[in-house]
């Protein structure tokens, strides 16, 4: 009786497993990173945080920036911006109220000018996800 329902549990957990491999469901790959995500993801301009609102009008300004990393080419290393040419992306903080450090919210902008950005997406969670900025 007890190979009969280790058999079902096992054929259960298989159906379990292939309902979502089928449904395309993610998860965790063997490195222990999510799957890519789309940075089509949008958010509006006035959804962000104020710190991210002032932060978005300093770049289209040209400054002022408060840290010396501001405007510094962002790599896109997690590649889940779109393919660029190295240069393309820059990256500016988005300051953390009571965060002693940086924190880890950024805006990250491609184009030339940096004042005049053809894009520009955001991120609370230093780089893990992002979100298109729509302004």
């Amino acid at each position: 009786m007890a190979s009969i329902s280790l058999s079902a549990s096992r054929f259960a957990l298989a159906g379990l497993l292939l309902a979502l491999l089928a449904t395309g469901a993610d998860a965790h790959d063997t490195r222990g990173t999510m799957p890519q995500q789309s940075s089509q993801a949008s958010i509006a301009l006035g959804e962000l945080p104020a710190q991210g609102q002032r932060t978005y009008q300093a770049i289209l300004n040209g400054g002022p920036f408060k840290h010396d990393k501001d405007g510094t080419v962002f790599g896109n290393r997690e590649r889940l911006l779109p393919s660029e040419r190295r240069g393309h992306y820059r990256e500016y903080t988005v300051d953390t109220p009571g965060a002693r450090n940086r924190g880890a919210r950024r805006i990250v902008c491609g184009g030339q000018p940096a004042t005049a950005p053809t894009a520009c997406w955001y991120t609370a969670d230093h780089y893990a996800s992002f979100r298109r900025i729509a302004p």
